[in-house]
């Protein structure tokens, strides 16, 4: 049997720290009121200029040398983001030139904060078809190059990084299940209106900060817990196991109480689920992929665990995938 296991895994967050006190100076906020709601105390920020092929590239080096493989032996390279380095060509390009990957295929896949798990599925698609051996995948987000910093509602909420998996061929079933979904009809509550075809860049789409992101949080908030909790019991289904089976979950790391809510209805306690919103925010695609790599190297995941990645966005997209970890 072929199949597809993760051999590698890397992360990078900007060194650059703002702390919800320097928020408050920054928009009519708190603290306590950030910290309550969401639990996040600190985000990093990337230096200007900084795109996300830039992060993607220090995380794909980490991931490509504890994996043991070379940038010219990959086959492919997957980049999940929403704030690419331009509209075209893709940061998956900019990343394989930056790398020297020259045997590569490139592209991005735009899936917002789902980005992760729909990329690792499409890695584990072509890997087990036996199409390609090497697949690079990486969520990289410059979240605060669309965020509005006199929105209070949003610019709380999100930060930069990077994170990246390198995935290979493998005779053990490993990457056992997958489950992705999306809902188009509620594509208007977390949106980034401006820049597209449908509202070119304008004076008018400027005067309304169409180039931000905008979010209706309170109604994405019950999604979000229903389809997350829907997700990850399908793709526990698919590969025959229950919630029981789990040995870590790594949900998308949006909101501190979403995470509780998901837990709860999964009947899941604390120390199967790895969290570190408190310290990064919600990095979209790069939040599944930072909080794997982190829990791998804390010592979370370890050989035969059962791991789950959960994840909703923008779209609105939803994913989870069930990992035997080798």
């Amino acid at each position: 049997m072929r199949s597809a296991k993760i051999v590698g895994l890397g992360k990078y967050l900007p060194p650059k720290i703002l702390r919800n006190k320097d928020l408050e100076k920054m928009v009519d906020t708190t603290d306590e009121w950030i910290t309550t709601r969401t639990g996040i105390k600190e985000r990093r920020i990337v230096e200007k200029g900084v795109a996300a092929s830039d992060l993607a590239r220090e995380a794909s080096r980490i991931a490509l040398k504890r994996a043991g493989i070379k940038p010219s032996e990959l086959d492919l390279i997957i980049v999940a983001t929403i704030t690419p380095d331009t509209q075209f060509p893709s940061s998956a390009c900019y990343l394989q030139n930056y790398l020297k990957a020259k045997n590569a295929a490139c592209f991005d896949i735009s899936a917002a904060c789902a980005g992760f798990v729909y990329a690792l599925t499409t890695a584990w698609q072509f890997i087990e078809s036996g199409l390609y051996e090497n697949v690079l995948v990486v969520g990289s987000e410059v979240l605060t190059s669309i965020t509005d910093w006199s929105d209070r509602s949003t610019c709380v909420l999100f930060g930069d990084g990077a994170g990246a998996a390198v995935m290979t061929a493998s005779g053990k079933k490993s990457f056992l299940s997958s489950y992705l979904g999306a809902d188009g009809a509620n594509s208007d509550l977390l949106i980034l209106p401006g820049g597209g075809s449908r509202h070119p860049a304008s004076e008018e789409t400027l005067k309304h900060k169409m180039h931000f992101i905008k979010m209706r949080g309170n109604e994405l908030f019950r999604i979000a817990v229903r389809v997350m909790v829907y997700a990850a019991r399908h793709a526990l289904a698919k590969a025959h196991l229950q919630t029981e089976d789990i040995d870590i979950l790594i949900p998308h790391q949006a909101n501190e109480r979403i995470i509780s809510a998901v837990a709860k209805r999964l009947s899941l306690a604390q120390d199967k689920i790895y969290v570190n919103i408190s310290r990064y925010g919600n990095m979209s695609s790069a939040s599944s992929a930072v909080a794997l790599c982190e829990a791998w190297e804390a010592g979370r995941i370890k050989k035969d665990d059962i791991v789950v990645l959960d994840a909703f966005g923008g779209g609105l997209v939803w994913g989870s995938c069930a990992i035997r970890w080798q």
